[in-house]
């Protein structure tokens, strides 16, 4: 039951690659809510002190791998946000 767990929490974060991709091929984040991806990011950076230190083996993993991920889609949201538009 245990493995089953951890390859879960290895794999529901990466259901933000898609995500990611998505933003990318459209060179676009306007669809993404700023509060959203900024507010989900805060809060798992809130948790990830205590998933990292915990005895829990599926949840250290999840939190490390979701901040990882997660972290990756708010990079992408705010360049895309923010990129300078080219003017020719």
């Amino acid at each position: 039951m245990e493995l089953v767990a951890l390859v879960a929490s290895i794999a529901l974060p990466l259901w933000n690659i898609p995500l990611i991709v998505k933003i990318v091929q459209r060179r676009s984040s306007e669809d993404i809510s700023l509060a959203w991806a900024l507010g989900v990011w805060g809060c798992i950076l809130l948790m990830a002190p205590a998933g990292f230190t915990s005895d829990d083996l599926v949840w250290r993993t999840f939190n490390m791998v979701n901040a990882v991920f997660f972290t990756a889609v708010v990079i992408t949201v705010l360049s895309y946000r923010f990129k300078k538009k080219v003017v020719h």
